[in-house]
């Protein structure tokens, strides 16, 4: 699948976007009831999502501004989609940064790509210390979330980022690397994991870097799921039964990655999920029913140069959604779940398995020669 950031675009709403057209429902009186009790409950949800902030599963941050000559996170930028007043508003208390590249880059070029988005992450993050702060582990997630600041989590990186070394996984590890997405190598392709592929995810289960399936093929994702002792993210997929997107997952792989643990976090984007917080909050109806309340989390997917639904065109859209599930009947225990505690629960998950698989497994020397011929 064409990554998210191949093209920047303006991000808009869906409003404004001609071939997105609103469904049938969408604009009569039982739509405006349902928008009414929605801002009724906005007092709530704003006062659940204080407890409990959101851990938003992928942010294209970096690379929108590899583009500007200039910003300031702190005062407002709006020539992107998240800056500090916004994510304080919509009450983001962590956010991965995705280190994706556009198509094409691959060898020494994409590991070269890879360190200077990283090195600008730790720039930007230095740079903004009374929003932001640098967390590489779950409690470290924690310690910032209590400190008033927006955790950064730097990830997923392509598979490409790798140069097919495990060498190079470890460095990007070191250099804080969280995420890393199963597709677009030799080792990860539509027939699934090969053998250097399988000792790939054992080496991140090692390090704890967490597997992003997104767009890895069906394949590669039931190889993953069983292969792997750490849980499993897709950073950005939805329901393909409600939206027959590629990267959607159908239901029969939502079941396998809730019987496994994963986490699918849902889009809030148009092509994925749809033109309305009602479409998303169906997505997330559907994920819960069939992968488990433990197996699913938001991802805003902003600055990534997709389309938002109406009404959450940026970072400080949240609790309007959160309002919508309210009124769906979702408790502040689920919600506790669906924002924060999943996330969390993958994440020390994986610095568990890391730990115990460094006591009983040096690293890894195989290469792909040796392994996949």
């Amino acid at each position: 699948m064409a990554d998210l950031q191949d093209e920047l675009h303006t991000t808009a709403e869906v409003g404004a976007f001609e071939p997105l057209v609103v469904e049938a429902g969408a604009g009569d009186g039982h739509a405006d009831e349902a928008d009414a009790a929605g801002a009724d409950l906005l007092p709530r949800a704003h006062a659940l999502l204080a407890a409990h902030p959101v851990a938003d599963g992928y942010s294209g941050l970096p690379w929108a501004l590899r583009h500007l000559s200039w910003y300031d996170l702190e005062i407002g930028e709006s020539a992107v989609d998240t800056d500090l007043p916004r994510l304080r508003e919509g009450h983001v208390g962590a956010l991965f940064w995705s280190l994706h590249l556009p198509e094409g880059l691959v060898g020494e070029r994409a590991v070269g790509a890879t360190l200077e988005q990283l090195d600008l992450v730790r720039t930007v993050v230095e740079a903004h210390p009374e929003g932001l702060r640098m967390a590489h582990s779950a409690a470290q997630v924690t310690d910032a979330r209590n400190c008033g600041r927006v955790a950064v989590l730097p990830g997923p990186a392509g598979a490409a980022a790798l140069d097919d070394s495990l060498g190079i996984l470890r460095s990007l590890r070191a250099l804080g690397l969280r995420v890393l997405t199963l597709s677009g190598a030799s080792w990860a392709g539509v027939n699934g994991l090969t053998r250097f592929g399988e000792e790939v995810v054992r080496e991140m289960n090692r390090v704890g870097v967490v597997a992003d399936l997104s767009g890895a093929s069906d394949a590669t994702l039931r190889r993953a799921l069983t292969i792997s002792k750490a849980p499993v993210l897709c950073t950005r997929s939805a329901a393909r039964a409600l939206r027959p997107h590629p990267a959607n997952l159908p239901d029969d792989l939502l079941a396998e990655l809730g019987a496994a643990k994963g986490l699918c976090l849902v889009p809030l984007t148009a092509e994925q999920t749809g033109p309305s917080v009602r479409d998303v909050a169906d997505h997330l109806d559907h994920v819960r029913d069939l992968a488990g309340l433990e197996c699913v989390g938001l991802s805003g997917t902003y600055d990534s140069g997709a389309a938002h639904p109406r009404g959450l065109a940026d970072a400080s859209g949240y609790p309007r959604l959160v309002a919508e599930l309210l009124g769906r009947g979702w408790s502040a225990a689920d919600l506790a779940l669906l924002t924060w505690g999943n996330v969390q629960r993958v994440l020390r998950t994986a610095d568990f398995t890391a730990r115990a698989a460094q006591v009983r497994r040096e690293p890894s020397t195989a290469s792909i020669a040796e392994l996949d011929g």
